[in-house]
This record gives C-alpha cells, sequence and structure tokens, in this order.
C-alpha cells in the first residue's frame, strides 16, 4: 500500500483525491508531521493515567483476569476465570494482555496497554484510509477528530475489544477500496481482506465478518457491482480465512465438549451468545438494552465534538445513492466511492444492532467512519477555491453556532452545578454522598445517575476545567470560522478536546472507589495468609479486582449467575458457591474469612460476630477473627 493514492489508466472518472498535495501545507504532506502531531495527542490523552485509577470491578477487571489465568494455566485456548470457564468470548484481546504481561509484567498500566496502543493504531489506520480515499489534509483532518473524540476516550477506560473491531473495519475497508481500483484485484489484497476479517472474527465472534460482509454487499448493490465479488479470489481467500479463524475455534470445541450439565463450547459461543443475544434470549440475560434512539444519538454524540459537522459531509454523497442499480456506476470518483462506502460502515452496525440487544460502546466500530467523512468536508472547508470559498464558510460558521450555544448552555449548567455544589468533609467517602440506582448498573455509563448536587462537591476541579473549556473552545471555534480562519478554529476545538478529557479522566479517577473494589483488594492482601477465604456476598463481577489484584480465588455467597454460570455447569469447576449455612459454620472455624459486602448491614452475616476491616466506595470488609 503506497502512500500515493493511484489511479485507474484509462478511467472515465478521476480517482485521485481532489487536494493538490504540491500545495497542501507541509504539515499534511509531510506524513511524518501529521503522524507526528497525531502521536503527540494520543501520547497526551491515553499515555498519561494509564496506571491510575486502578481496573474496575465486572468487564474490566474479569477480562484481565482471564488473561492472567491464561498464563497460570498456559492453556491459550480456553479462558477461566476464578477458575471457572470463560467461553463466551473470543480470545484476541486476551493475547494480546498475554503479551503484555509477559514483556512487563501483571500490574494496572500493562493490562490497558494493549489497548491504548490498539488506539494508536486506530488512528494511523484511519490517516491511511483517508490519505487513500481524500488526501493529506484529510486525513490528518480524519486522524484529529477520531484520536479526540469522546466516545474513543471514554470506552478505552476499561477493557473491551471495539477498538479492535474498528480497526479490522479501517483495514479491510482500505483494501476493499483499493480492490475497486483494480481490474483484476491483486492477491495479495484479496488474502488481506481475508486475513483481516478472520482477525476481526477472532476479536468480537462473528459481527467481525458480519459488519464487513454487510457494508460491502450493500455497496456492491447500490453501485450495481455485485460482480465484483468473483474478482476477489472468492475460493483461496476462504481458506485464507479459515486458516487463520478455524484452529481456535475447532480448538475450544475438542477441549471444551458437552459434560455434566453443560452443552460444551459450540452451543454456548455459537448458539447462546451469538443467536440468542441477538434475539434478546440470552440466558443468563444480565444485559439491559440502549433505548433505540439513544442509541443511534449515541454515535453523533461520540464524536463530539467534530460531529457537528457531519450534516456538510453527508451532502457530498453521491447523487440517488439509496437506489439499487442493475448496471454499474461510472460516475463515482474515489471521494465518491469512500463517503458512500463510509457511511454504510456506520449504517450497517447501528442498523444491526437496532435488532438487537445493545450497549453505549457497540458504536464505536462505527466512529472512524464518520470521522473520515468529517474529515474529508474539513478538509474542503480549508481548500475551498474562492467561488466556494464564502460558501464553505458561512456553513463552518452555522454549524459552530449551533455548537457554540452547546458551550453557552454548558456555561450556565455548569456554573449552577458549582454554585450549588460545596466541598465535601475531609476523609469523606464518595459512596455516602450519592443516590444509588442500581437497576441502570447494566448499563455502561447507568452509575452517572448516581451523582447528586451534594456528590458534585467532590468534582468541583474537573467540573470548572470542563465548564469553562467547553464555553472558551467553542466561543473561539465560532468566532475563528466567522474570521475564514478554519484551520485556526479546529486547532480551538483540538485543545479543548484534550482540557476536556482531561477533567474526563479526573472525574473518573474520582469515581472510581464507587466501581472499583481496589482498596479493599490492597487491604485484603496486606491481612491475608496461607489457608484464609474471601467471600464475595453477591456476584462474582461485582468485587473482580480482588480477584485479580490478590490473585487469590473468591468464594461466592450467590447462586451461579453472571460469568460464571455456565462454567459451574462442568464437573470440574471449582467448589466456591456458598450458602449461608455453609458460611456460619465456615465464619467460626479458626481460619480467617474477609467477606466483602455494598450492604451496611448485610443480612447474610446476621447472628456472627463481625470486625470491620475496611470501607471504600460503599463497600465493606468484614472479618470473623479481630486483626492480632
Amino acid at each position: 500500500m503506497s502512500l500515493s493514492p493511484r489511479s485507474i489508466k484509462g478511467s472515465a472518472v478521476s480517482n485521485s483525491p481532489s487536494e493538490n498535495h504540491a500545495s497542501t501545507p507541509r504539515i499534511f504532506a509531510d506524513w511524518r508531521i501529521a503522524l507526528g502531531i497525531l502521536a503527540v495527542l494520543w501520547f497526551a490523552i491515553y499515555v498519561f493515567g494509564l496506571s491510575w485509577p486502578p481496573l474496575l470491578d465486572d468487564v474490566d477487571s474479569v477480562h484481565a483476569e482471564a488473561a492472567r489465568e491464561m498464563i497460570q494455566r498456559h492453556d491459550f485456548v480456553t479462558l477461566y476465570i476464578n477458575g471457572f470457564r470463560y467461553l463466551e468470548k473470543a480470545p484476541m484481546m486476551y493475547w494480546g494482555l498475554i503479551a503484555s504481561y509477559k514483556l512487563f509484567g501483571v500490574s494496572t498500566l500493562t493490562t490497558r496497554l494493549p489497548l491504548v496502543l490498539g488506539v494508536l493504531a486506530l488512528v494511523v489506520a484511519t490517516w491511511k484510509l483517508g490519505r487513500y480515499a481524500y488526501g493529506p489534509r484529510a486525513a490528518f483532518y480524519s486522524g484529529l477528530s477520531l484520536v479526540t473524540s469522546l466516545g474513543l476516550y471514554m470506552f478505552t477506560r476499561f477493557l473491551i475489544p471495539e477498538v479492535l473491531v474498528a480497526l479490522w473495519l479501517t483495514l479491510g475497508y482500505l483494501l476493499f477500496l483499493q480492490s475497486l481500483e483494480e481490474k483484476h484485484p491483486s492477491v495479495w489484497l484479496c488474502w488481506g481482506f481475508a486475513a483481516i476479517s478472520a482477525l476481526n472474527v477472532l476479536t468480537k465472534g462473528l459481527i467481525g465478518l458480519v459488519f464487513p460482509i454487510g457494508a460491502i454487499g450493500l455497496y456492491l448493490i447500490l453501485t450495481g457491482n455485485l460482480k465484483h465479488l468473483l474478482k476477489l479470489r472468492l475460493i483461496s481467500s476462504s481458506l485464507v480465512f479459515l486458516l487463520i479463524a478455524a484452529p481456535w475455534h475447532v480448538l475450544a470445541a475438542l477441549r471444551n465438549p458437552p459434560a455434566g450439565a453443560s452443552r460444551g463450547f459450540l452451543w454456548f459461543y455459537f448458539i447462546n451468545e451469538h443467536v440468542m443475544r441477538f434475539l434478546n434470549k440470552r440466558v443468563p440475560a444480565g444485559y439491559d438494552t440502549v433505548p433505540l434512539f439513544l442509541f443511534w444519538a449515541l454515535l453523533v454524540a461520540f464524536l463530539i465534538p467534530w460531529s457537528i459537522f457531519l450534516p456538510q459531509a453527508l451532502r457530498d454523497l453521491p447523487p440517488r445513492w439509496w437506489m439499487p442499480r442493475l448496471t454499474p456506476r461510472t460516475d463515482l470518483d474515489r471521494r465518491q466511492r469512500a463517503n458512500l462506502l463510509f457511511l454504510l460502515w456506520a449504517l450497517v452496525i447501528v442498523g444491526f444492532f437496532s435488532f438487537s440487544t445493545r450497549q453505549e460502546y457497540y458504536t464505536i466500530p462505527a466512529l472512524p467512519g464518520a470521522a473520515l467523512l468529517v474529515g474529508q468536508w474539513l478538509a474542503r472547508e480549508s481548500e475551498a477555491g474562492a467561488a466556494e470559498k464564502e460558501k464553505m464558510r458561512r456553513s463552518g460558521s452555522t454549524s459552530s453556532l449551533v455548537l457554540f450555544v452547546v458551550g453557552v448552555l454548558g456555561l450556565i449548567a455548569g456554573s449552577y452545578l458549582l454554585a450549588i455544589s460545596h466541598p465535601p468533609a475531609p476523609g469523606f467517602d464518595l459512596a455516602d454522598l450519592l443516590k444509588k440506582n442500581p437497576n441502570d448498573y447494566n448499563l455502561s455509563l447507568g452509575h452517572v445517575l448516581d451523582l447528586t448536587p451534594r456528590a458534585l462537591g467532590a468534582f468541583r476541579w474537573p467540573l470548572m476545567g470542563a465548564t469553562f473549556g467547553l464555553f472558551l473552545g467553542t466561543g473561539l471555534n465560532w468566532l475563528l470560522r466567522r474570521k475564514g480562519r478554519p484551520g485556526a478554529a479546529n486547532v480551538a476545538l483540538t485543545l479543548m478536546m484534550v482540557v476536556l478529557l482531561t477533567c474526563v479522566h479526573v472525574s473518573y479517577a474520582t469515581f472510581s472507589p464507587i466501581i472499583s473494589s481496589y482498596n479493599l483488594a490492597m487491604a485484603v492482601q496486606k491481612e491475608f495468609h496461607p489457608g484464609d477465604m474471601i467471600v464475595v456476598g453477591s456476584e462474582y463481577a461485582d468485587a473482580s479486582t480482588l480477584n485479580f489484584y490478590t490473585g487469590i480465588p473468591l468464594h461466592i455467597l450467590h447462586e451461579p449467575s453472571g460469568a460464571l454460570w455456565y462454567g459451574n455447569k462442568w464437573p470440574d469447576a471449582p467448589r466456591l458457591f456458598e450458602t449461608r449455612e455453609s458460611l456460619a459454620t465456615k465464619w467460626n472455624a479458626p481460619e480467617r474469612i474477609f467477606y466483602w459486602t455494598d450492604k451496611e448491614q448485610p443480612a447474610d452475616l446476621a447472628g456472627l460476630q463481625t470486625y470491620p476491616l475496611a470501607h471504600s466506595g460503599g463497600k465493606t470488609i468484614y472479618m470473623n477473627h479481630p486483626l492480632p
């Protein structure tokens, strides 16, 4: 893949991006400078704070623990957590964690490192795709929009594979666009696309294949070019795909056949975790669904502030793009083909989950496509000639004014919240200032609804920074675009996002004791001795950081559920589930028990002598014997 766009000899329509590279400022034209700036922004936003706050309970430390136990067991096929089989996930993200742990040891930093490196790879891939489709200026703005976007940052604060899914999609669509410009696509393009699709399947299961097939299939239908499929060396490409994707699935099935009460890997992974989850009939349920309108709106919200320019970007779509054709379209240049593909990229993802269960972060793999559409419009805004310049200025100013209104509303709301909030007393526990809404905790951002005016006092500095950063950034952006200086306006928005994302990180660190049991894990680790036991008075995921940071299996005072439900059906599952009766018997034994609870007066300990060890974030560790 060369850095210079290629053209088709004899094509009726120019395939080169419209930008004249010779007249492009060096900051965009020199790939070393462009990527250097994007890398600096990535480092400032993502690398600082890798070590703090600690991992969260639930999905964050559950996934980290699965990788840690892979190393302990020397088994790189079957995932385990807390000693139980964990068969619902594809392995790619965990293999990345294993590599990090092997190279640098097990820690909070090394847990987050592979995902953060994945963000850098995604930004570079987006830049590369933008450069091929639109030219160097659009490539830079596409990468800039992505690396400073709100959603990408928020959902790399815990371990989920969506960033990797986005990376494979970006690389796959680059190869597909290149194949459209070759009369007979090269074997390396075809096999490369197959290999990338296989890696996507190993990252997120079958949707790693559904998404690219859906977007590309729609594209070929809408452009009347279904015959292009026959040029993609389907037989040899399928063999390449299977050679990469099949071995892990075969080994996982062989090593986890039906046994005891379990129906084996194949039923759980393919039927329960793919088909039944799509139909919202997965067992056990355990997942709430984001309302449909909100889910679609989040794609726009997660690209804030750059999504304000999406309406202009969508005007560059080919005419009558939504109408399927029986004959190939010959009126599309490379930019128009890319615009259509990138729109379908986003629509297929949000459309797919519109008929299924959905979480907020399921839109993340669609962000690069939206960022590319925005990036090409931002480039056109800066490149506009005399005839188009005034029109582009008015269009950019109008969107910027809307964004500034949001900044003004944010200033009013933030100032009000600052006025009614007061610094909490020294030594406060944030949990005492929150209003709990446990019914919303299955949503990724559900805990945000716990905030109260009293609790906001703990967030005064990040709230102040976000309030005034938003106001100043949107205001400068509007003023500069009115003066016809879009480049400077984009700098203002970039600096604003660095400030806002820093405030998000500070707030996240302040809130972390509520959603992490790290402080309790450190207290237990200090006092734990061989023969002692840790018991969780809830589901395993509610206190999974205890498992990861202490390395000690957790006993669970709860019926099998959540991540341990299916693994407990195997005959060799560890006997770690307790009842009230078994806990009462062990409580009076000489061995020490560390009991985790998020209740002020746990009914399970009623009538038993308890000794508190530590309290943090509304959670407490009780012991059955006092410390010496």
